[in-house]
């Protein structure tokens, strides 16, 4: 972060609060014209800061209103094994997130179905599908307190 100056940081969380500002609208709110701001967004999608630009979607809307976090303990713990894993959750696609963890399990996955019958089927017919899973152990959410979907700079 020590290339970006006060103006970088600022079009940063303004783009983070709404990427769908127009340059014209990031210049009035930074105090520049449109070229310079332009060319640090730019500058910042090249150098990796801004990743992609998405909108984000109301899961009941699109009957996706149960959300699950799922913890994964392998059986075996092999360059392979983790690999061949990582692989087949990334085909799934009601996982949304997964992180590899520290601690009592190996990975931590969101899981976002339409309910329990469906999350249900998902455990058996999905990560029952993978090998090597030894166990594992859901927590089920039942509010969204909070979810900026940002990063805190």
């Amino acid at each position: 972060m020590t290339d970006l100056d006060k103006i970088d940081i600022q079009i940063l969380k303004l783009l983070q609060n709404n990427s769908n500002l127009t340059t014209k609208d990031l210049a009035n709110k930074v105090n520049l014209s449109t070229t310079p701001v332009f060319e640090r967004i730019k500058r910042l999608e090249k150098n990796g800061y801004i990743k992609k630009y998405v909108a984000v979607l109301d899961a009941e809307q699109l009957d996706k209103g149960l959300t699950v976090f799922c913890n994964i303990t392998l059986k075996q713990h092999t360059r392979e094994i983790g690999n061949k894993f990582v692989k087949d959750i990334i085909a799934i696609k009601e996982v949304t997130e997964c992180y590899n963890v520290s601690g009592d399990y190996d990975f931590l996955l969101k899981v976002m179905v339409k309910d329990m019958k469906h999350y249900q089927d998902f455990v058996l017919n999905q990560l029952g599908g993978i090998k090597n899973i030894g166990s594992a152990h859901s927590t089920f959410v039942m509010g969204e307190i909070k979810n900026t979907h940002s990063v805190p700079i």
